[in-house]
This record gives C-alpha cells, structure tokens and sequence, in this order.
C-alpha cells in the first residue's frame, strides 16, 4: 500500500494536469493547489504505512483518503460521460473499487 501511495503521491507533482481536471468546483482555492495538497496527503499517508510504529494510525489515514477522494473519482466519471465507451468502463469502473482499497486500508490498520 505504501509503495501504491507514493507512485500515486508523486504523479500528482510529475504530472498536475490530469488531477487539475478532477478537482471537484465546489472546493475553495485554485485546483492545482487542490492537487498538491493531495499529493502531499498521499506520500505523508505513505510513509505511515510504511513505517511499524505509525501503520495502525496509517491505515485509519488510508481510508480516510480513498473516501475523501472518492468524490474527485465521480465527477471524472461524469465530466467523461462524453467519452468512448472503453474510457468511460475504465473510469465507471474505478468507482466501486474504493471499496476494496478502503478494505485494504482498514486490513492495514488491523494487522499492524
């Protein structure tokens, strides 16, 4: 999950544009901003899980994320209603695998 994270953490300051576009309109303040605070999130959540003595508390953060996100996920699915049909399965179809990552997150938490 730790590794997952960071690839995920650092993408958002690689590559900011693809985040921009999924930053819901109804948060404050400029998107980009928006997506470097999630990229911070991701990589402090990262280093959580990674390390023994913070995982408990690391996982708990997990889940909180992958819900906390899960909005920027939906309107992706809405803003791509427009798309070919296999972007659109790719983007439908991300949205019920929160569950799973937020399962993970939590099994994190419990064996830690």
């Amino acid at each position: 999950m730790s590794g997952f994270l960071t690839v995920m953490g650092i993408l958002h300051f690689v590559a900011p544009k693809q985040f921009d576009a999924i930053v819901p309109e109804s948060l404050p303040g400029g998107h980009r901003t928006w997506t470097y605070l999630s990229g911070v999130a991701e990589l402090g959540v990262a280093a959580a899980v990674a390390s023994p003595r913070t995982r408990r508390t690391g996982g708990l953060l997990a889940a909180g994320l992958f819900i906390g996100v899960f909005p920027a996920n939906v309107k992706m699915a809405i803003d791509w209603s427009d798309r070919p049909l296999w972007q659109r399965a790719l983007v439908y179809g991300r949205l019920p695998l929160q569950i799973p990552m937020i399962r993970w997150a939590l099994k994190v938490r419990r064996e830690a």
